[in-house]
């Protein structure tokens, strides 16, 4: 009987260190089997040539704004990640301009300016490149009219790149 008592003891003490073994870590399955859980990743962007004035494409941000706004249509991609990228040029009513390589993410509405043009045609990487968050409703944003009437229009998402170039070349969401 002391030897049968023995054996028990023994194994209840064993059974708790091999249960433990054995518990199923929810959290991690979930992750690794459901394509939704997984974390985004940006792909690498690649600065494209400066923008050359025969595939600049205009597109009008407030009616009452002396800047001109234009898209190079050289430089637009759809990546594989869910993000449009993009040269911006703003002309200011003097001549000045501004060239901005940037990113924009429709499902979190956040842009990304990954580089900056300078005069001869070269880029000056961001280095505190991150994205930010943009209001979708601001006035007089070029950011709000690339996201409402251009890349993410109609609540569809991110718009194929054959239809962003639609858009660009008949000025903007259409509704449908």
């Amino acid at each position: 009987m002391r030897r049968f008592a023995c054996c028990l003891v023994a194994l209840s003490l064993a059974l708790p260190v091999r249960a433990a073994s054995l518990t199923w870590d929810e959290s991690k399955f979930d992750a690794d089997f459901d394509e939704a859980q997984k974390p985004w990743e940006e792909i690498q962007a690649q600065l494209p040539p400066a923008p050359k004035a025969d595939t600049l494409r205009p597109f009008t941000v407030d009616a009452v704004s002396t800047n001109r706004y234009f898209i190079d249509q050289a430089s637009l991609s759809v990546g594989a990640d869910g993000v449009v990228r993009y040269t911006v040029l703003i002309r200011s009513s003097a001549g000045a301009e501004t060239i901005n390589y940037e990113g924009m993410r429709c499902e979190t509405s956040e842009r990304k300016i990954y580089a900056f043009g300078r005069p001869d045609g070269s880029w000056a990487k961001n280095r505190y490149a991150r994205w930010e968050r943009f209001s979708r409703n601001l006035q007089a944003s070029y950011h709000r009219e690339l996201f409402n009437a251009y890349f993410c229009a109609g609540g569809e998402g991110l718009a194929p790149l054959k239809t962003i170039i639609r858009r660009l070349d008949s000025g903007g969401y259409q509704g449908g």
